[in-house]
């Protein structure tokens, strides 16, 4: 026997399985569930700003975003994306975080201390698995998180979420977090 045909030999008994491995679970009722009930889509005309350096996330983007009736404006990095956001009022921007030039955290800054734009909801994207991507956005100011590769029923779920009683996108009415001094003032006076 030749070397070729033992490892052929070992390699044959290793991947047979002594006993199937059990089918995959479907989640049926999460799927009929999202099949039945009515989504909300956001108010026809509602401008979108899409900021991410993918010409396809962006095209896949504004393809699910134009068959809701939504009206979509496209930068390829950050500097053109504020630049949009100044002159053109998105009601809501998907920001990726991996961008040439400024960051995304970096620009989720610039969006949130300019008072034209501080109060757009902002859907931050990545496709990084890191769960300290999403803290540290939402510690700067995102409304939300979406990872890549995402769903068109992902992306009107995240909408949904910002959407008012008239479909349009609002930032979430948070309570306000107390500065770490104020705390310890606090036990002091009790």
């Amino acid at each position: 026997m030749g070397l070729f045909d033992q490892f052929r030999s070992i390699f044959a008994k290793a991947s047979t399985p002594a006993t199937p491995a059990p089918a995959p679970e479907v989640k049926v009722a999460a799927l009929e569930d999202r099949r039945t009930r009515s989504r909300v889509n956001p108010r026809e005309g509602t401008r979108i700003l899409l900021i991410d350096d993918s010409p396809t996330i962006v095209t896949a983007l504004k393809r699910i975003l134009r068959s809701a009736g939504c009206v979509t404006l496209e930068a390829l990095d950050a500097e053109s994306g504020l630049e949009l956001a100044q002159n053109q009022h998105p009601e809501l921007i998907f920001l990726d975080i991996v961008l040439p030039g400024m960051n995304g955290f970096a620009a989720l800054r610039a969006l949130r201390k300019d008072p034209v734009t501080k109060d757009i909801p902002v859907i931050m994207i990545s496709g990084n698995e890191q769960a300290t991507e999403q803290f540290f956005g939402t510690r700067i100011g995102a409304d939300d998180f979406m990872k890549k590769p995402f769903s068109r029923f992902e992306v009107f779920a995240r909408i949904e979420r910002l959407l008012d009683e008239n479909q349009i996108p609002r930032r979430p009415k948070t309570a306000s977090i107390p500065q770490p001094s104020q705390p310890a003032v606090a036990m002091q006076q009790a």
